[in-house]
C-alpha cells in the first residue's frame, strides 16, 4: 500500500540540487489544470529518470490512486471500480491534454460513497457485537477486492468495526479485572455493559474521524492526493507538497518543533514510530520505542479516545502533536503484540538536541571515543556555525583531548541530509581525494572531492549503520569502505537511497500568479555513486561485519519500496586506499566472536518473531481466542526480554568539556547525557565495536613493526 502523505524532512534530502527549466508560459485560468501543467512539465524536464506518459504509466496510475483513496476498500463498489476501469488506458491521454475528467468522475464518486458509509457504520454500530460467533477479519487489504452489494458492504464494515471494537473491549475488561484485583468488593461490568461501552467508544472515534477530518476535507485537498499519485509513480523520493503541507515544512526548517518529538510513518494501516527525537517527550518517557504502532489518541480534555488507524498520516498527526504542555495519550501496539496506554506532556523540540555529541569510555587499559550522529543536517543560511561537519570535528578534537586511540561513528538509524556536509565529515578522516560521484541525466559525472589535506583523526576508525542508514549516512559509509579507512559493522546493507532530491517552490514557475498557492514538488535530479563507480540505489552499503539486529527482516529498504530508479554503476574515480591495518584478519576475529555471541542470537531470533507476528494478517473477532492469541504473544515476548536487560562492564562519561556546561546547565543535558551513556553501556554494538578498536590497534602496531624493520633491512 502506498503512503499517501509524506511530510518533508531535511534529513529525508540527500542535497538541494539545482535545477534550471526552459522559459514556458503557464496561463491556464483553471488553477487544477494549471498545477498539473506545471507539475507536469517540471516532471518532464527536471527528473533524473523521467516516466513517459502511456498506457502502461496510465493503468497503473489508475491501480494506485484507487488504493490511495479507498485503501480498505470500504466505500467504492465493484461496480464503481468497473466504471471507472473505462479510463484505465486513458489517464495519460487525459494528463497531457491538462482533462481531469478522471479526476472529477472518481472524485464525485467518492463523495458520495462517503455519506453513504456514515449511514452503514452508524446503523451497524447501533446493535451489538457478537464476541462469541467464530469469525475472523484479514488486515493484509491488498488481498481483498471490492465488494459486490450493498449487503457485503455492510458486513465488510461490521468486521472492520468489531475489530476496532475489539480492542476497546479488551482494554475495559482489562481495566474491571484491575479494579477487581485492587478491591476484592469491586463490582465488575457485566460483558453487556463492556460490549455496550467498547460499541459507543468505537463509534465516537469513528464520527470523530469522519466529522473533523473527511467533512473538513476540501476538493482541493482531494485534488493534492490525485497530484501527488501522478508525482510518486516517478519514484519514493518524488512527492508533491499542497501548500498546507510546505507550511508544515517550513515550521520544521524553522528548528523549533511542538509536539511529542516522534518521527511517524504510514505502514499499511497503522501509524508507526520511526524514531524518537533525542530530548524530546516521547524519547524522555522511555515508554514510546520505534517500531510502536499508535492505535488511538486521547486528549486530556477528552473523555474517550480517537481511532486513528486506518486514517492518513496528516490526519493522525493532527491529533498527536499540540501546543506545549498539554498532554496527550497514546494506545500503542508494541512489537510484540502488548497494548499499552502512554500520556506524554508536549513540549518544545529544539533541532540542537539532535545535533552530534560524543562519550569517552575506557577499555582494557586504553580510551576511546564515540560520536553519534542522528542526521547530516546543516543550515545553508549560517553554513559555517551549523553543520554536522563542524560539530564532528569538534568532537574529534575534544576526544583527541581526552586521549583516546580508536573512534566509533554511529550512524544507526540516520537518514541522511547535507551532501556537501558529508563530502566536508568524509575529509576528516582522510588526506585527500575523491568521496562521492554525482549524476545528472545527459551529464558528465561530477566526482566531489576532499581538497583540504589535513585530517581532524588518523586512528582506527569504525562505523555502526543499520538497515535505516540511509542517503548521506551511505555515502559516508561507502567512501570509508573504499578507502579501506574503517570498518562497517551493521546489517547485511543499508537503505539503498542512491538519489538525490531538490525542492522546487511551483510558484516560482509562474509570472504574474493570479491563481494562488500551488505548493511545492520535491524531485529526484541526480543520483550518485561510490567512488569505486558502484551505486548504493537499491543495494546499499554492505557491512564488513554483519550482525542481526532488529530490523534485519523487516522490509524497510528502498527495494521494498514502489517505482525505485534501478541499480547502474559508472567508471571508479581515482583514489588510493590506506591498508594501514590487516583488514582480513580483524574481520575474521569480529566474525568469530559474533558467532558465539548470545545476545545477538537472542536479537536475531527476536527479529525473526517479530517479522512473524507482521505478517500474521488474520485477526479473529472471537474474544476468547483473540485474547487466547494476545496472552500467547506476550507469553512468548518474555523469552526476549532479557535483551533490554544486556549488560557491559564498559562505562561511558562525557568529555571534560562537555562536564564544564554541567555546572550551569538549564537544559537538563547532564540527565540526557546520563542516559544514553547508560543506554550504550547496554549496547552490544558499541561493544563490538570497541573490540573490533582495539584489533584495529593491534594490527596497526604490528603493521609499523614490519615496515619499520623491513626500512632497517634496507
Amino acid at each position: 500500500m502506498r503512503r499517501k502523505y509524506k511530510v518533508l524532512l531535511l534529513a529525508l534530502l540527500l542535497g538541494f540540487a539545482s535545477c534550471s527549466f526552459t522559459t514556458k508560459k503557464f496561463d491556464n485560468p483553471d488553477k487544477d489544470k494549471l498545477l498539473i501543467q506545471v507539475i507536469t512539465f517540471v516532471l518532464e524536464n527536471g527528473h533524473y529518470d523521467p516516466v513517459v506518459f502511456d498506457d502502461a504509466f496510465s493503468e497503473e496510475f489508475f491501480k494506485d490512486y484507487l488504493d490511495v483513496l479507498d485503501p480498505v476498500k470500504r466505500y467504492f463498489y465493484q461496480s464503481d471500480y468497473e466504471d471507472f476501469a473505462k479510463y484505465k488506458l486513458t489517464i495519460d491521454d487525459q494528463i497531457k491534454a491538462t482533462d481531469i475528467t478522471f479526476f472529477n468522475v472518481v472524485h464525485e464518486r467518492l463523495v458520495k460513497r462517503i455519506a453513504e458509509a456514515k449511514e452503514i457504520y452508524t446503523e451497524v454500530l447501533s446493535k451489538p457485537f457478537d464476541y462469541g460467533k467464530d469469525e475472523s477479519f484479514n488486515t493484509d487489504y491488498e488481498q481483498i477486492g471490492f465488494v459486490k452489494n450493498k449487503s457485503e458492504m455492510k458486513d465488510r464494515w461490521r468486521k472492520q468495526l468489531k475489530f476496532s471494537a475489539l480492542s476497546n473491549y479488551d482494554d475495559i475488561y482489562e481495566e474491571e479485572l484491575r479494579a477487581k484485583e485492587k478491591d476484592p468488593s469491586y463490582v465488575m461490568k457485566t460483558d453487556v455493559e463492556i460490549e455496550k461501552e467498547a460499541r459507543e467508544s468505537t463509534l465516537r472515534s469513528i464520527e470523530i474521524y469522519f466529522n473533523d477530518n473527511l467533512d473538513d476535507f476540501q476538493r482541493e485537498d482531494w485534488f493534492a492526493i490525485y497530484v501527488n499519485t501522478i508525482v510518486e509513480e516517478f519514484d519514493p523520493h518524488t512527492y508533491y507538497l499542497a501548500p498546507n503541507s510546505k507550511e508544515d515544512f517550513d515550521q520544521r526548517m524553522s528548528g523549533k518543533l511542538e509536539g511529542i518529538g516522534a518521527q511517524l510513518q504510514k505502514r499499511n494501516d497503522y501509524i508507526k514510530v520511526v524514531a524518537l527525537i533525542s530530548g524530546g517527550p516521547a524519547w524522555r518517557s522511555q515508554e514510546l520505542e520505534v517500531e510502536d504502532l499508535i492505535l488511538k489518541v486521547k486528549q486530556e480534555d477528552e473523555d474517550q479516545p480517537v481511532n486513528i488507524v486506518g486514517m492518513r498520516i496528516n490526519d493522525a498527526i493532527k491529533y498527536i502533536k499540540g501546543p506545549k504542555g498539554t498532554k496527550v495519550t497514546l494506545t500503542v501496539k508494541k512489537v510484540d503484540g502488548t497494548i499499552k496506554d502512554i500520556t506524554l506532556t508536549r513540549d518544545v523540540i529544539e533541532l540542537v538536541d539532535t545535533y552530534a555529541k560524543s562519550s569517552v569510555v575506557k577499555k582494557d587499559g586504553m580510551t576511546f571515543g564515540v560520536i553519534d550522529l542522528p542526521s547530516f543536517y546543516v543550515d545553508f543560511k549560517d553554513y559555517k556555525n551549523i553543520n554536522a561537519a563542524k560539530d564532528v570535528k569538534t568532537e574529534i578534537a575534544r576526544l583527541k583531548s581526552e586521549g583516546i586511540e580508536g573512534l566509533v561513528l554511529d550512524l544507526r538509524n540516520n537518514g541522511g541530509g547535507s551532501l556537501p556536509t558529508v563530502v566536508e565529515m568524509a575529509g576528516l578522516f582522510i588526506k585527500e581525494g575523491p568521496v562521492v560521484q554525482v549524476r545528472s541525466t545527459g551529464k558528465a559525472k561530477e566526482v566531489l572531492e576532499d581538497r583540504d589535506s589535513s585530517i581532524s583523526w588518523d586512528g582506527p576508525l569504525v562505523i555502526l549503520v543499520n538497515e535505516i542508514s540511509a542517503s548521506a549516512s551511505e555515502i559516508m559509509a561507502a567512501a570509508m569502505q573504499d578507502y579501506k579507512r574503517a570498518i562497517i559493522i551493521g546489517g547485511k546493507q543499508t537503505y539503498g537511497k542512491g538519489t538525490v532530491q531538490n525542492v522546487i517552490n511551483l510558484n516560482t514557475m509562474l509570472r504574474n500568479n493570479t491563481s494562488g498557492d500551488l505548493g511545492a514538488l520535491a524531485l529526484t535530479t541526480q543520483k550518485y555513486y561510490r567512488i569505486n563507480g558502484g551505486s548504493v540505489q537499491l543495494e546499499g552499503v554492505k557491512s564488513d561485519v554483519k550482525v542481526p539486529g532488529r530490523f534485519s527482516f523487516i522490509e524497510v529498504g528502498e527495494k521494498d519500496k514502489e517505482n525505485p530508479l534501478p541499480w547502474d554503476e559508472i567508471d571508479s574515480a581515482k583514489y588510493t586506499p590506506w591498508n594501514y591495518f590487516d583488514y582480513d584478519l580483524v574481520v575474521k576475529n569480529s566474525e568469530n566472536r559474533m558467532k558465539n555471541n548470545q545476545q545477538l542470537k537472542l536479537i536475531e531470533e527476536n527479529a525473526k518473531w517479530v517479522k512473524g507476528k507482521i505478517d500474521e494478517t488474520q485477526v479473529s473477532l472471537n474474544f476468547k481466542k483473540y485474547k487466547a492469541e494476545l496472552d500467547l504473544n506476550e507469553e512468548e515476548a518474555k523469552r526476549f526480554e532479557s535483551i533490554s536487560d544486556y549488560k557491559t562492564n564498559l562505562t561511558f562519561n562525557s568529555t571534560s568539556y562537555e562536564r564544564s556546561l554541567f555546572e550551569k546547565d538549564t537544559t537538563d543535558l547532564k540527565e540526557k547525557r546520563r542516559r544514553w551513556h547508560e543506554s550504550l553501556s547496554q549496547d552490544v554494538y558499541v561493544e563490538e565495536a570497541l573490540n573490533v578498536l582495539e584489533d584495529m590497534k593491534a594490527s596497526q602496531r604490528l603493521k609499523k613493526i614490519a615496515t619499520a624493520n623491513a626500512e632497517v633491512k634496507k
